[in-house]
């Protein structure tokens, strides 16, 4: 169990960061496992991070942020859950496919928005949430960390 942030020095940013780093990790391992049993359970482990990491950002990062954005930020944000649905829609269409071969080029796919998500959140909206929220960064990590806990507990 992951300590609370202020335990750990971390902030909401380190903290999706790692989610990142988790899930990139995640798609590493897919990548090189051959047997097509462990790919589905790491698949399966791949969407249930990410849709946890997603909806993590846009309950509770994603709010904050545009509460104190510019209309420059606010603008990014929207850009942002855009990109959110997208994976959200990839996600949907890849639990539907039966076929192995066309669920690997979508899961490719995905993992190619993925690290598009991760770039850009990693240099633009997450610079932008510790220009906009710095000095509340630790207090959006105690949300995130409870809003987590709910959605786990649900």
């Amino acid at each position: 169990m992951a300590q609370p942030a202020h335990a750990n020095g971390h902030d909401a940013l380190a903290m999706l960061t790692d989610d990142h780093r988790h899930v990139r990790a995640l798609f590493q391992q897919y990548a090189d496992t051959l047997d097509p049993y462990l790919k589905q359970i790491i698949a399966e482990h791949v969407f249930a991070e990410l849709t946890l990491h997603l909806l993590l950002e846009a309950t509770v990062l994603y709010p904050a942020v545009a509460e104190k954005a510019d209309a420059e930020g606010k603008r990014l944000v929207s850009e942002a859950r855009q990109d959110h649905q997208q994976l959200s829609n990839l996600m949907e269409i890849l639990d539907e496919i039966d076929d192995d071969t066309a669920f690997e080029s979508s899961f490719h796919a995905l993992r190619e928005q993925v690290e598009q998500h991760v770039e850009v959140a990693e240099t633009v909206m997450f610079p932008l949430a510790q220009h906009v929220l710095a000095t509340h960064l630790e207090e959006i990590a105690g949300l995130l960390q409870e809003r987590k806990a709910q959605i786990l507990a649900s």
